[in-house]
């Protein structure tokens, strides 16, 4: 019965958000999806059509509700642009929790989220051993790029080019931290990130060596959960609130000034989505998650804003780089000029704008996995923005957008690097 009232509440809140959007088609501009297809299902006004019925349709096509649902990047392009500030993100989540509780998650979600993401302990167990004899199955394919392939075919991984598991993530070769305040006057918990973590920890190792120079404490507790969006974008609000919770436990009676992270994707979920969306969870919990939401920001923004990097004195460097503005990062959170600012902070370096930089790369979590044919042609796009540029590195601060610009340059055969601004701001600490 319980579960019921909370269905019914979801619908109220969807059907309270839905009366803002005006039917404008604002957002058929800027939707990366339906310039691929042409569809109004696929545009944010046609799935709200769709969910002012959502009870009758829910009962008379479940399949297909969840079809057009599923088939948005999340990226915020349309939310960003909306004339009326239609909360559009906040109202396809509810939808899909509603659409989840109402019917359950397929046996294969289950298993992985509530199997083994939702078990810390054990998912780093299980990726520690995939690291250790991911070589039996993958094969290196693109030295420049750092991607793999499978040796055989897959029908899941469907030909794509990606990044291979760190031998070691980082929370196995960096020591828990608690470190006091320095020069700075700031101590700051640094909330890593599952991809970063177990596949990019040189990320997490520029992090913790910019934050060392500057002067910063730093708090990093071992155990860390995923923020939580991957089983939330499949409407599994029973292991999102787990995580959060599992997170709160770390992180929420620490003293710090600021939790900073390397992923867009983990910054925007933390600051906007946990308090959203972790109704489930004790007052006293949400209390603190509203608290500690007010503390988030992404590296760039800390090290800009808080310790006031700025860019170098020095001419133009003779390494071009071109910049990927991450919808997470720029559409949600409004952050653009800080990454260049990092880049900037590197005389090596000279940025070379790509047309179109904020616009989606196609990946969109779980979406690049279930809809692989449209995230291709929409990487694809992005693919060629940047190869027009010249530059021999591409720049972005969301690990998820590495993986799908690595991809995409990969298979096409270009010899790009991909890096993270806060490694290239990094480059300029060495034997100072």
């Amino acid at each position: 019965m319980s579960e019921m009232r909370e269905l019914v509440g979801l619908l109220k809140q969807i059907d309270d958000q839905l009366v803002a959007c005006m039917r404008c088609g604002m957002c058929q501009a800027v939707c990366p999806l339906y310039a691929e297809t042409g569809l109004e299902g696929h545009v944010a006004r046609g799935k709200i059509a769709l969910l002012e019925c959502l009870a009758d349709e829910v009962i008379k096509d479940p399949a297909g509700v969840k079809e057009r649902l599923d088939a948005c990047l999340l990226c915020g392009s349309c939310q960003a642009n909306c004339p009326s500030g239609v909360k559009a993100l906040d109202i396809f989540l509810k939808a899909r929790a509603f659409l989840t509780g109402y019917y359950g998650l397929p046996p294969v979600k289950r298993a992985i989220f509530r199997g083994l993401l939702k078990n810390p302990r054990l998912f780093d167990s299980v990726m520690s051993i995939a690291a250790k004899f991911q070589g039996i199955f993958t094969r290196p394919v693109n030295d420049m790029v750092g991607s793999s392939c499978a040796r055989i075919f897959s029908n899941l991984l469907e030909g794509r080019h990606f990044a291979p598991l760190a031998g070691s993530a980082l929370h196995a070769t960096q020591a828990e931290r608690d470190t006091p305040r320095g020069p700075s006057g700031l101590k700051a918990a640094f909330f890593y990130g599952c991809v970063v973590d177990k596949m990019f920890p040189r990320i997490g190792k520029a992090v913790l060596d910019v934050c060392d120079h500057h002067g910063v404490g730093v708090y990093m507790p071992h155990g860390q959960a995923c923020c939580g969006i991957p089983a939330l974008s499949s409407g599994d609000r029973d292991t999102f609130e787990s995580l959060v919770a599992a997170n709160m436990k770390l992180f929420g009676d620490h003293d710090f000034d600021v939790l900073v992270t390397p992923c867009a994707t983990c910054t925007s979920t933390i600051k906007k989505i946990w308090p959203l969306m972790a109704e489930g969870l004790p007052e006293s919990t949400r209390f603190k998650i509203r608290e500690l939401s007010e503390k988030v920001k992404d590296i760039s923004e800390f090290l800009v804003q808080d310790l006031k990097v700025a860019p170098a004195a020095a001419g133009a460097g003779d390494i071009a780089v071109t910049y990927h503005d991450p919808c997470h990062l720029k559409k949600s959170l409004g952050i653009s000029a800080e990454p260049r600012v990092l880049l900037a902070a590197n005389p090596r370096y000279r940025l070379i704008e790509m047309e179109g930089a904020d616009s989606c790369c196609g990946s969109g979590g779980s979406f690049t996995l279930q809809h692989y044919d449209l995230s291709k042609r929409i990487g694809k796009r992005k693919r060629d923005n940047i190869v027009a540029t010249g530059a021999s590195v591409v720049a972005t601060s969301c690990p998820a957008c590495m993986l799908q610009i690595g991809d995409m340059l990969s298979q096409a055969g270009d010899q790009l690097a991909i890096r993270h601004p806060v490694e290239i701001y990094a480059e300029t600490l060495a034997g100072k």
